[in-house]
């Protein structure tokens, strides 16, 4: 039987690792995002490692209900259900620069590309999961934890922890797991495109006792861990991969 897992936001970054970090537990990958040609260029790279992986890539904003119910509805016809979920897609904050109207827009468009992009995806795929062994793993944040960054940001991660408990409790006697990964400050990612400046970057740094940041396959191998059959006994739990992160003076 094929192992089947869907990557959201896989075309960039830490989605991009998981994508890799899978191949040697899963037989087929579908790739998701909303640029085609990204995540077909992670899918190429992929075909060059590991030949035996079926891979998938499909165009599809997570945050939309229509593209969801699509793509769910595709996953119902083409796949014999999903073993691994790796809800990935996300955003950062955008600047809040007026009033009240200001603060309103720029909150709800973070927490639907955050927050409610995840619980659409799970919840239109929680039906084909594979019962039992199915695996949802959702990366947070160390925002979320730390009460740092963005406000709304780091709010729209935390709701996602206390969400997969939820689902921990609703899917756990049927042998499905869900667990967060939080990462720390990790370079490479599309998140932070832009907003990194050397002076954040080593106020950051001082603040984690590895003293550097984080890599995104170090991210990867954590959620592949949690998306492997032998993390069974692991659930509703958050996973940190921060390098020791601590507030700092």
């Amino acid at each position: 039987m094929e192992r089947i897992a869907v990557v959201t936001g896989a075309g960039t970054g830490i989605g991009a690792a998981c994508v890799g970090a899978l191949a040697d537990d899963c037989t087929r990958i579908v790739l998701l995002g909303r640029r085609i040609e990204k995540l077909e260029a992670v899918a190429a790279e992929l075909a060059a490692s590991h030949a035996e992986v079926t891979t998938d890539c499909r165009s599809v904003d997570v945050a939309d209900v229509a593209a969801v119910r699509g793509f769910v509805d595709w996953v119902g016809r083409e796949l014999d259900g999903v073993d691994v979920l790796v809800n990935n897609a996300g955003s950062p904050q955008p600047k809040i620069t007026g009033g009240l109207d200001d603060v309103a827009a720029a909150w709800e468009s973070t927490w639907r590309a955050n927050t409610l992009s995840v619980v659409l995806m799970t919840e239109g795929l929680k039906p084909l999961l594979r019962r039992p062994g199915g695996r949802i793993v959702t990366i947070g944040s160390f925002a979320a934890e730390m009460g740092t960054g963005s406000p709304a940001y780091a709010s729209a991660k935390g709701a996602l922890e206390t969400y997969s408990v939820t689902l921990m409790r609703e899917l756990g006697r049927e042998g499905i797991t869900s667990n967060v990964v939080s990462p720390g400050y990790t370079q490479g990612t599309e998140l932070l495109e832009g907003r990194m400046t050397p002076e954040r970057h080593e106020r950051l740094v001082a603040g984690i006792a590895a003293g550097r940041a984080g890599e995104p396959d170090e991210i990867a191998a954590a959620v592949a861990y949690l998306a492997s059959p032998l993390a069974g006994f692991v659930n509703g739990r958050v996973l940190t991969a921060n390098g020791g992160t601590y507030l700092s003076a």
